[in-house]
């Protein structure tokens, strides 16, 4: 084990998982976002807890809110994936950072923060032992995605045109909600307060102090939006190998807890 990755003992994350789940409705009208089932056999936030587990994790906080007893009881201590679970409840909504700036005394000096609702064979672990390399306030796991423009799209000077592309593709790297956090980047902000993950950034950028990125190509998606959510679920089966480590658990299939 090299001198700048941690024990997995001492592996830490926070999952973000207090959101309402909006977009995803009429899905998340009674089940929260990180429970909706993949493939019809888990859900989503059992497939993250088992790849933490895979990855070295040992402990992790689940930041709940919007029926966060729903996830508590689906979760409970998170001895069936032999990682040790801790909750954090959210009274407000506090956005992405927020719920760790009043945390944060109770978090180890650096730890992994994520969002409760992606699907991804994403190493977690790299991603953390990256970030502690790096020493930096912040890594963030990005991805490449493309975005189609379905029109002919002009340059202008002033009002002539001096270029055209027809139906250009544009590439962007984009956050993939999966964050290294040192804890020592969350000390001047106030305990209790919303704070968003852009106004960290972008605090951080006027300081002087520049983010980490870790680049991935692999298997990516955010499951927020419907279109997507239906694409998991399609693709899950054939995926399934790549998602899931080879640990078998025994757990009460979503519908029947929900039911109960």
């Amino acid at each position: 084990m090299s001198k700048n990755q941690i024990p997995d003992r001492d592996r830490h994350v926070v999952i973000l998982a207090g959101g309402k789940g909006v977009r995803l409705r009429p899905y998340t009208t009674c089940i929260p976002k990180p429970l909706v089932p993949i493939g019809d056999e888990m859900s989503i936030l059992e497939i993250v807890m088992r790849q933490l587990r895979h990855y070295g994790f040992r402990r992790a906080t689940l930041a709940i809110g919007h029926l966060g007893h729903i996830i508590r009881a689906y979760i409970g201590d998170g001895s069936q994936w032999d990682i040790e679970v801790d909750y954090f409840f959210e009274e407000s909504p506090l956005g992405t950072m927020g719920p760790l700036v009043t945390m944060r005394d109770r978090l180890p000096d650096h730890f992994l923060a994520m969002n409760g609702d992606i699907l991804t064979d994403l190493d977690y672990g790299a991603v953390l032992d990256h970030h502690i390399t790096a020493a930096a306030p912040i890594t963030v796991a990005t991805y490449e995605r493309q975005v189609h423009i379905d029109f002919g799209v002009l340059d202008l000077q002033g009002p002539g045109i001096v270029g055209f592309t027809e139906k250009p593709i544009l590439g962007y790297s984009v956050s993939m909600g999966v964050y290294g956090v040192s804890r020592d980047t969350l000390a001047d902000y106030l305990v209790g307060e919303p704070l968003g993950f852009d106004s960290v950034m972008l605090d951080l950028l006027n300081a002087g102090h520049a983010p980490q990125s870790y680049a991935f190509d692999g298997y990516w998606l955010d499951i927020g939006r419907p279109e997507d959510y239906e694409r998991a679920n399609l693709e899950f089966p054939t995926l399934r190998r790549s998602l899931l480590p080879e640990i078998e658990t025994t757990q009460t299939p979503l519908v029947e807890m929900v039911a109960a």
